[in-house]
């Protein structure tokens, strides 16, 4: 009947459903149109902008110090790294050298910013395929380091801790104490994240060859961060362009040459023990002297145009501003590494099954308000 009305072979139809625009389905609001032929992806096109909200403008009319507060809205799970990206843009562009102090504690903050975004990326990814019990596990370590950002800076996913020159207000007393104690519990725990899912066979055989990105292809499409290096690109900005305290701290950049889902989520993991290391090598060394510099109540860069950049969780975080000299920037962009991570879906997920294309998704490691903006 459909084969004389459409003069389609049932064999040959093709379909196509949308995967979103609701939150549960896609780690936020992106809708997918996907073209499917049966449970097979031929193709699919993201549609984003459901929660655009004009933040790049809106900077353009901020004072520097109330950018602060946008960028924490972009990636949401690397607050802290985004806000440091804007401090640094202002200090160096006013040849600002902040304090040893400041230096330590941003980095410290960066690093557990860093492990509690693949903690919450854990636990939705074993979700995600079916493994429920991931979702607690995530939840329960990630619970103390958001202890320890509430107990210094008041917030837990959204701090604005950073200021041009410096900090908020100085660490909270017990602050080194409770590094310490989530060391050694998180040590302990994040064996267990390899036995419940790193060796379990369902979950290769859900994510090993899914979705192999090429290190050529990774480069092309500007993927960076931990999807771009489990495609062996060395991209890490920490290393390359090291900040703050990072030029004082040895560890490894992880790297794989698979490329696929599982090199993506394997490269996740061991970053997690080396932040574990950096933040060992730094918190029992935080030197004394000021949090906050002296700095003029109106911050007005020199004319010019100024980028920075840092390893936020996803990939390589910049801020470009141009300056005419006034106490607002003329233009503000913001590179985003999730956007760069959307764009190679298409190119991932041809001929995977429809089940397959959530394991890529997830593997990505997608933020939706950073892409939208």
């Amino acid at each position: 009947m459909i084969e004389a009305i459409t003069g389609i072979k049932d064999s040959e139809q093709e379909y196509f459903i949308n995967m979103g625009p609701q939150h549960p389905s896609t780690h936020g609001v992106l809708r997918l149109v996907v073209n499917l032929e049966g449970e097979i992806v031929k193709s699919l096109v993201p549609h984003c902008g459901y929660i655009h909200r004009g933040i790049e403008k809106m900077c353009e009319k901020d004072t520097y110090q109330q950018v602060i507060h946008l960028t924490d809205r972009l990636d949401y799970l690397s607050a802290h790294i985004n806000n440091e990206a804007v401090c640094l843009l202002v200090e160096n562009a006013l040849e600002v050298e902040v304090s040893d102090r400041i230096k330590y504690i941003r980095t410290i903050m960066a690093e557990l910013n860093r492990i509690a975004s693949h903690q919450l990326w854990w636990a939705a990814f074993g979700m995600d395929m079916g493994a429920l019990t991931t979702f607690f596990y995530g939840l329960r370590d990630r619970e103390y380091i958001l202890n320890i950002f509430e107990q210094t800076t008041g917030g837990r996913l959204l701090q604005s801790y950073n200021r041009p020159g410096g900090l908020m207000n100085d660490i909270h007393p017990d602050f080194v104490k409770k590094i310490k104690e989530f060391i050694v519990h998180f040590r302990k725990k994040l064996p267990e994240y390899d036995e419940l899912l790193t060796g379990n066979v369902i979950f290769h055989n859900r994510t090993r060859n899914i979705g192999t990105l090429t290190r050529e292809n990774a480069i092309n499409y500007g993927v960076t961060g931990p999807s771009g290096r489990a495609s062996n690109f060395a991209c890490d900005v920490r290393k390359k362009y090291p900040y703050s305290a990072y030029d004082k701290v040895d560890f490894k950049e992880i790297l794989f040459t698979e490329g696929d889902s599982l090199a993506r989520y394997q490269v996740r993991v061991a970053e997690m023990w080396e932040s574990m290391k950096i933040l060992e090598q730094l918190v029992d060394g935080i030197p004394e002297g000021p949090f906050m510099m002296k700095m003029k109540p109106v911050i007005k860069l020199p004319v010019g145009e100024y980028y920075q950049r840092v390893e936020a969780a996803r990939g390589e975080f910049g801020v470009y501003v141009i300056s005419t000299g006034e106490k607002n920037p003329y233009r503000v962009k913001f590179r985003s590494p999730g956007l760069a991570n959307l764009s190679t879906l298409n190119h991932l997920s041809p001929n995977v099954k429809i089940a397959d294309l959530v394991a890529i998704m997830g593997s990505l490691d997608l933020v939706i308000p950073d892409i939208d903006r």
